[in-house]
């Protein structure tokens, strides 16, 4: 059984939906847990303490060891000042998880420098500087585990949608952070993967108990890859309704990269054309 007994977590946007699933479930298997919320509305501003205070009480009067935090993250210092208070608190730090984050709208002629500083600062900058802030607490210990977090409007054409070009931006940024973390860190024992969960929170708009897409029908999965069972690094878990998918790009068999592709070869723009079924992978009677 997948225990956590000795370890500690570090959970942001924990104060409810996805991020609260987690720090239960977490603290129901023997982890200590710190759960950090600023407490912002579902456009990401505002703040408000009780949040993350509320969320911690509900998990201490169940028994568990849970501590609140809610000191800003949106800067290199902040991020360093909750890892270090974390570390301060509980001796040690071997579980990061990011969840924090919001879902805001702006089509590519309305965007602005300020509201995509925003949502990089979220989806691109605080995992980067909490990782880096754990980051040597984790390499003494010999272990540690990072889950970010991306989402499916990112990572599938199929489910874009229009004006969500900055989160998309951040969300597939994600991707590339870990892939590059997973390399760092495996020498020394620290496990980096990202999450793409669907359920129906505040981010949706949604209110009250779901009946289905359920934040606790997710958090099985971002609880397995923040465990000393999980040895993976550099993957991303679809996780919806109880059911999970792990993708990860691979490398063709035979590559030389980046000489020999063992592609299609085409020297002129209407040989790219005439072959594009071909480098696509496009049925000809199923092209978009």
């Amino acid at each position: 059984m997948i225990r956590f007994e000795g370890r500690v977590a570090l959970v942001t946007g924990a104060g409810r939906g996805i991020g609260y699933a987690y720090a239960e479930l977490l603290a129901r298997r023997g982890a200590r847990i710190v759960v950090h919320d600023i407490g912002a509305d579902e456009y990401g501003m505002s703040q408000d303490a009780s949040v993350a205070e509320a969320a911690a009480e509900r998990l201490r009067v169940q028994g568990f060891n849970v501590r609140a935090a809610v000191g800003e993250i949106n800067s290199r210092a902040g991020c360093r000042a909750l890892v270090e208070d974390t570390v301060a608190t509980f001796g040690r730090l071997d579980i990061l998880i990011h969840n924090a984050g919001w879902v805001g709208y702006q089509k590519i002629e309305e965007l602005t420098p300020g509201f995509l500083a925003r949502m990089t600062g979220v989806g691109v900058e605080m995992p980067l500087w909490l990782a880096q802030s754990a980051w040597p607490t984790m390499i003494a210990q010999g272990y540690g585990r990072i889950l970010f977090t991306t989402s499916d409007r990112a990572l599938y054409p199929e489910y874009a949608q229009p004006g969500l070009t900055a989160y998309a931006a951040a969300k597939i940024a994600t991707v590339g952070i870990t892939n590059v973390l997973a390399h760092e860190g495996a020498p020394h024992g620290i496990r980096v993967n990202v999450i793409s969960p669907v359920a129906k929170t505040r981010m949706w708009g949604f209110k009250g108990e779901p009946e289905e897409l359920r934040p606790d029908a997710v958090a099985a999965g971002a609880v397995f890859l923040v465990s000393e069972a999980c040895d993976a690094s550099a993957w991303v878990l679809r996780a919806s309704n109880r059911q999970f998918h792990a993708l990860k790009a691979y490398e063709a068999a035979g590559v030389d990269y980046p000489r020999n592709l063992r592609a299609v070869t085409a020297d002129t723009p209407e040989a790219v054309a005439a072959a594009w079924d071909r480098i696509a992978m496009v049925r000809a009677d199923a092209r978009a």
